[in-house]
């Protein structure tokens, strides 16, 4: 049990590459032992073939040409000894020299076989005996030419001899047929193990295959089926299901990985639903704000016919009758009762002017929005226009550009823009010098897509820790019996600049005055084109 835990633990270890390199091992080790066995096979196969071929055939071949030498040797000697005609001697001679050189062949076929060679060794030394008592005694007692009597008798005399030969060369024969049957026997046998172990291999090589497959599909194919439909289930909005990997430890870890991805995803997902729930509340919140606000804005439109008709009318009927009291009643009146009169007219005649201008302040980008294309040139025109009086009696110099571009806006808000900054100007202006108001016009070096407006002066200046206060409306750094005005122009001055997408500072780096500056987003087209244009249309 405990050896079967620690493989499936190492199993798991494994990785896909690891098992691929497990199976391919095994393969390479069976085509080792595959190609040693069917060397050694082969070797042994080519060995008995070369034995039985190369050896034991044609040895048996030539045991028959031995046998034949001898019988050509006893053959001449008998015809020699009937006939004692000396060319009867050429076989016998012949046959000598074939006997010796098939007993070479013979010796050299049958090196590796003693009990073959004993039967070579017993005819070679049968045969010489045979020569030796039988075969040179007659030679030499035949008279060539004279055949003797006693010749056939002689010769009958030496055939028990030679058939002592035959019986050796039987016994030769039969032990090399013999021989030949067992070498085509253990050919047989070693064909036939030879193709059972190639068949073997063949077979192993097979189930080999066979596992690598049942591997690549019970380690990779079943996984990855399992992490795919895991996949498309969590795809198909099932975002609770739980992803769990199986197999090698890289598919198990992958499918770690995707289950972490899809923890990730949920919590993602739970996160925007809750943003998507918090934004639908706050876009009712926003719809509520929204109604409100259109409420509040037609009640602020409503406070506007009031303040502009019902608040005015009684104001100018005290300012009237207070006159009226004086007209009448001023030889009866002291200079105590007189001041008063006109302290109650100018209070009248400043609440006029303030709720005119908190009028004003009010419909800024909220009655008559117009988004037309304006020429800088032609607003300041006008607005120099209105201040023309003040320009007079100040005995005021205005430099401004010869052109100025043209932008999209409301020609008359950029009017009043015009005219507030260069009446503030002129109202603050120094008592010891004559007013100078320089205006200039570029390209704004931190936005190359907006205008950069410049109204300087020379008059008292802002203090550096006034220039934030003075956009505030009714933020007055001076008395009201210094400088008239309700406090209310570069906060509306401020609310233009805004509305028009720009901004509007007051730069502290100007010390001998005050240097305003503002922005302005640039036209479509060429500011020196379209203020040309723009101030053509002007002085048509």
């Amino acid at each position: 049990m405990g050896h079967v835990t620690g493989a499936a633990r190492i199993a798991r270890r494994l990785t896909v590459q690891g098992w691929f390199y497990l199976v391919l091992a095994v393969m390479t080790l069976l085509v080792l032992f595959g190609s040693v066995v069917g060397a050694n096979l082969l070797h042994r196969t080519a060995q008995v073939s070369d034995r039985l071929l190369l050896g034991v055939q044609p040895a048996q071949t030539e045991a028959y040409r031995l046998q034949a030498a001898l019988v050509d040797q006893e053959t001449g000697i008998r015809g020699y000894a009937i006939t004692a005609d000396r060319q009867f001697l050429t076989p016998y001679t012949e046959g000598k020299r074939d006997e010796a050189n098939s007993a070479a062949r013979l010796r050299a076929f049958l090196g590796d076989r003693p009990e073959l060679l004993a039967d070579l060794d017993a005819i070679e030394t049968q045969a010489a005996d045979w020569r030796r008592t039988y075969a040179e005694p007659l030679t030499a007692s035949v008279t060539p030419g004279s055949p003797e009597p006693l010749g056939r008798l002689k010769a009958d005399t030496g055939k028990k001899e030679f058939d002592r030969l035959r019986t050796l060369w039987t016994r030769q024969n039969t032990e090399l047929t013999e021989a030949v049957q067992d070498g085509r026997a253990r050919l047989e046998h070693e064909r036939t193990v030879r193709d059972s172990v190639l068949g073997g291999m063949v077979a192993a090589f097979l189930l080999a295959g066979i596992v690598c497959a049942v591997l690549v599909r019970v380690l990779v194919t079943r996984p990855l089926e399992a992490l795919r439909t895991a996949s498309n289930r969590v795809a198909g909005g099932d975002f609770a299901y739980v992803i769990t990997g199986g197999g090698p430890a890289d598919l198990t870890a992958l499918a770690r990985d995707v289950e972490g991805m899809r923890r990730r995803v949920v919590a993602e997902l739970r996160a925007s639903q809750d943003q998507e729930g918090m934004l639908t509340r706050q876009a009712a919140d926003l719809d509520a704000q929204a109604v409100e606000l259109r409420r509040s804005n037609a009640e602020l439109e409503q406070f506007a016919y009031v303040a502009s008709h019902d608040l005015q009318e009684p104001l100018r009927k005290v300012a009237s009758f207070c006159q009226l009291l004086e007209k009448r009643y001023g030889d009866t009146l002291d200079d105590r009762a007189r001041q008063y009169i006109d302290f109650a007219v100018d209070g009248a005649r400043r609440m006029q002017v303030l709720i005119n201008d908190l009028l004003t302040f009010s419909r800024v980008g909220r009655v008559n929005d117009t988004r037309v294309p304006v020429g800088l040139g032609k607003t300041l025109d006008k607005a120099l226009a209105n201040l023309g009086t003040a320009v007079e009696e100040s005995g005021a110099r205005v430099d401004r550009p010869e052109h100025l571009p043209e932008v999209v806006g409301d020609p008359t808000l950029l009017a009043m823009l015009w005219q507030n900054l260069v009446g503030n100007a002129l109202k603050f202006r120094d008592p010891d010098r004559v007013p100078h108001v320089s205006i200039t016009c570029g390209t704004d070096p931190d936005d190359p897509d907006s205008l950069l407006v410049s109204v300087e002066d020379n008059g008292i200046g802002i203090g550096e820790q006034f220039t934030e206060k003075v956009f505030i409306i009714f933020q007055r750094l001076h008395s009201r019996d210094a400088y008239g005005g309700t406090g209310i122009g570069l906060a509306l001055c401020k609310k233009i600049v805004e509305q028009h997408g720009g901004r509007i500072w007051i730069d502290t780096d100007h010390t001998d005055g005050t240097r305003i500056r503002f922005t302005l987003p640039s036209p479509t087209e060429n500011p020196e084109a379209s203020g040309i244009d723009t101030e053509e249309k002007a002085l048509t």
